[in-house]
């Protein structure tokens, strides 16, 4: 998509923080695109103490589903009562030339986040036609009721058994999704039992309760298709995960149980971390799923590394690249930053993606180079 130009603006002024961005981007006659205008308006205020309340809107000129226009407009709000109750909620609502009805979202969010004990209630309703398209939504005509409670004592320190504790922490979590039309689409009940360490490392063993319906053919894996229908399976996990202050750490799990209408073992090494020296530091991350369905059998490797090299305190240069045993895929994503004045950068991004399949050298499937530049005026 040619980029013809834009320009943003973010500050603050007194109790109100203001941002704007508008985005020109010109035709492209084999995409079938038209030239089209993004424009994203962003206030917020600050209320009470440590609480706020903002409005957005958003438009774009030619919408993906018609030739006329969408727009976005919502309110938002989160409050804070002490150190421990946070209220967090939003109303949107869309308008897209050619859709009628369904169009508004919500969610109404409360968290008590305490230490010894813990809830959080959530409730997240979205249209089928709640089509925001300066922006993203995962998942429509849905909705979501999600609940949590957390209870983590802390054991007495002059205990030889408990020395090395620093608290347990039993949970239990429920996930309960249904369409607009009231039906059950997905649903997930939880438990975990932890003991978090001293050292900040953390074991954990969760059992999941899921349940899954199909509404329509899904296609999990090549040569693999799930039937219409309802699944409900279960599974457990044993998690361990080290804590971020050591120069070599990672997070450990192993999953096994049910997976729809057969079995499933997932085996994850997330979040890896290797400080080679002050200024190089290595990521790596690999999964493992490997499912046995009445459908099929099938193994997916996905395999990553993210490297980072500190030149300056203001300029790095890091890669990311990462394998899909399914897709057959190579990608890779390299980036260089430098912040050549205080809120002003400087970007290369490469990115590429190679088919695994071809032999020797993979093929190139797709590549980009972009070079962006920030400036940033104080006044």
């Amino acid at each position: 998509v040619p980029l013809r130009g834009g320009a943003r603006v973010t500050g603050r002024a007194g109790k109100f923080v203001i941002g704007a961005a508008n985005m020109e981007t010109g035709e492209d006659t084999v995409g079938k695109l038209d030239a089209t205008n993004f424009t994203v308006v962003r206030v917020k205020r600050d209320v009470l103490r440590n609480s706020a309340i903002g409005l957005i809107a958003t438009n774009r000129s030619v919408s993906q589903f018609s030739k006329g226009q969408n727009q976005t407009y919502g309110v938002d709000g989160t409050f804070t009562f002490g150190p421990t109750l946070i209220i967090n909620s939003y109303w949107a609502k869309t308008h897209t030339d050619g859709l009628r009805g369904g169009d508004t979202s919500y969610r109404a969010q409360v968290d008590y986040p305490g230490d010894r004990w813990a809830f959080q209630v959530d409730r997240l309703d979205i249209g089928d036609n709640f089509n925001p398209e300066v922006g993203f939504v995962r998942r429509d005509d849905m909705r979501r009721t999600y609940g949590q409670v957390r209870f983590s004592p802390r054991p007495r320190a002059n205990r030889p058994f408990t020395r090395r504790i620093r608290r347990f922490s039993y949970t239990a979590t429920l996930t309960h999704i249904e369409n607009t039309r009231g039906r059950l689409e997905s649903r997930e009940r939880s438990g975990e039992a932890a003991l978090e360490f001293q050292s900040a490392d953390r074991l954990g063993v969760t059992y999941k309760d899921s349940y899954e319906f199909l509404p329509r053919p899904f296609r999990i894996a090549p040569g693999v298709t799930l039937p219409i229908g309802s699944y409900p399976f279960r599974s457990t996990e044993l998690a361990y995960t080290m804590g971020t202050q050591r120069r070599r750490a990672a997070n450990l799990a192993l999953e096994v149980g049910t997976f729809y209408n057969g079995h499933r073992t997932v085996l994850t090494a997330s979040r890896g971390r290797f400080q080679v020296s002050d200024q190089l530091f290595v990521e790596p991350a690999y999964s493992l799923n490997d499912v046995t369905l009445t459908q099929g059998h099938f193994r997916n490797h996905l395999g990553s590394a993210r490297v980072t090299y500190t030149l300056t305190p203001l300029m790095f240069v890091s890669a990311l690249v990462q394998y899909n045993s399914t897709t057959h895929a190579v990608s890779t994503n390299a980036r260089l930053r430098w912040e050549y004045r205080p809120g002003s950068e400087f970007f290369i991004v490469y990115n590429e993606q190679r088919d695994t399949l071809t032999r020797g050298l993979p093929d190139t499937m797709s590549r980009a180079l972009f070079v962006k530049v920030n400036r940033l005026f104080r006044y």
